[in-house]
Order: C-alpha cells, then sequence, then structure tokens
C-alpha cells in the first residue's frame, strides 16, 4: 500500500519488528514465553511479551501473517480466546495481504488486534508513551 512502511514477508518477520519496535519505544522484550499449558498439554507460548519497566505493566503480543489464501486465518479465533487464558492482557498483531476482508472485520471487531502498521502508536497510548 502506498505510504506504508516496507510490508513483511514471513511470520518470523513480523515477529521481529514487533520486537524492534518495543525495544526501539524502550521497552523490555521476552520471546516465546512459556505461560502454562492448554488443556491438552501443550506449553502455551506468547510470541512477544512488552513490559514497561517503570509501571510494571505487560502486555503480550501474537504475531499472525499470512501473505497469501491459506489456513492461518482459520487459527484467528482460537488465538483470541486462548489470550483470555494468559496472566496479562494481550493482543494479536497482524499482517499481510491474505487475511480476507472478513478476517480482517472479525480482528478489529474484537479490540484484541491491531495491525501491524498502527502498532506502534496502540503501544504509545497502552503504555502512556
Amino acid at each position: 500500500m502506498p505510504g506504508k512502511s516496507k510490508a513483511v514477508e514471513s511470520g518470523r518477520e513480523l515477529q521481529d519488528r514487533v520486537v524492534d519496535l518495543g525495544r526501539d519505544l524502550g521497552l523490555d522484550v521476552s520471546i516465546e514465553v512459556i505461560v502454562g499449558r492448554r488443556i491438552w498439554g501443550a506449553k502455551r507460548r506468547i510470541d512477544v511479551v512488552m513490559k514497561h519497566a517503570e509501571t510494571r505493566v505487560s502486555l503480550g503480543v501474537e504475531c499472525k501473517y499470512q501473505g497469501g489464501p491459506g489456513s492461518a486465518e482459520e487459527k484467528i479465533p482460537a488465538t483470541i480466546e486462548d489470550i483470555q487464558a494468559w496472566p496479562i492482557r494481550g493482543i494479536v498483531c497482524y499482517s499481510g495481504d491474505g487475511f480476507s476482508s472478513n478476517m480482517v472485520s472479525y480482528l478489529l471487531s474484537t479490540g484484541r488486534a491491531v495491525e501491524l502498521d498502527d502498532l506502534r502508536s496502540w503501544l504509545e497510548l497502552y503504555f502512556g508513551l
């Protein structure tokens, strides 16, 4: 899209961009944080956890990328539900042209999702930066 930052091309690159953004904002950033187990026993991991050192406010960020039509968006409702089980507040940061307009609408309707290009301003408001 014109005027937007360089698009990410993979889920790993999206996670790296989220980590870099958190660090640029002066937040403490941890990757792949284990927070208990799912009901079937698998370890529950949060892609990125950001913490404001002064206020100790934390936020978990799940990174979801979809470059083309595929199954990544099918996992989104379960991800939104899983965030409810975290011991901290969480959001989904999403990027990629492969998400259907219906899924983007769903993501935005949850109040728990932010597109990568909007993440900086969202984090600034959340952490009071």
